[in-house]
């Protein structure tokens, strides 16, 4: 698989939790925490990914306004990243823990939707196909070993 490909298939695991989440019920507590233990889990990984083997890859052959578009890319992990970290502090019963879980999803979505739609279309231009199947291979054991399916 190459890279693109891997990249919207974590997205949609991702995507499926957050439907998950959605629909379980007000009350259902330990099921909304382990859900987003497991969002945060799969995030991590796809985070760590990105950030060590893609987007540097894409830096390395883009011009300076695709180059923009990596660094908003770091940046909006970042606040996913501090979402997280608060998310981890909180009890599933706390107030405001579902209107949290609710920006993180907010936010990865549209994230998502720019990398879609911006960066992983301008990937394939820049790096080509046989390059995408060789990152597509290194972040498949990468997320191996970061204990991820």
């Amino acid at each position: 698989m190459d890279a693109v490909e891997f990249v919207k298939q974590d997205h949609r695991v991702v995507e499926a939790m957050f439907r998950e989440f959605e629909e379980a019920g007000d009350q259902a507590y330990r099921t909304k925490r382990k859900l987003v233990d497991q969002i945060s889990h799969e995030l991590e990984v796809h985070a760590a990914i990105e950030e060590e083997i893609f987007y540097p890859a894409v830096q390395a052959k883009a011009p300076k306004e695709d180059r923009e578009m990596v660094q908003e890319a770091y940046e909006e992990h970042h606040v996913v990243k501090v979402l997280l970290g608060e998310l981890a502090d909180m009890e599933p019963e706390a107030d405001g823990f579902d209107a949290k879980v609710t920006v993180l999803m907010e936010n990865v979505r549209h994230h998502v939707l720019e990398e879609e739609t911006e960066l992983l279309p301008e990937s394939e231009e820049l790096l080509g196909k046989e390059r995408l199947n060789q990152l597509g291979e290194e972040m498949a054991r990468r997320k191996e070993q970061l204990g991820s399916a």
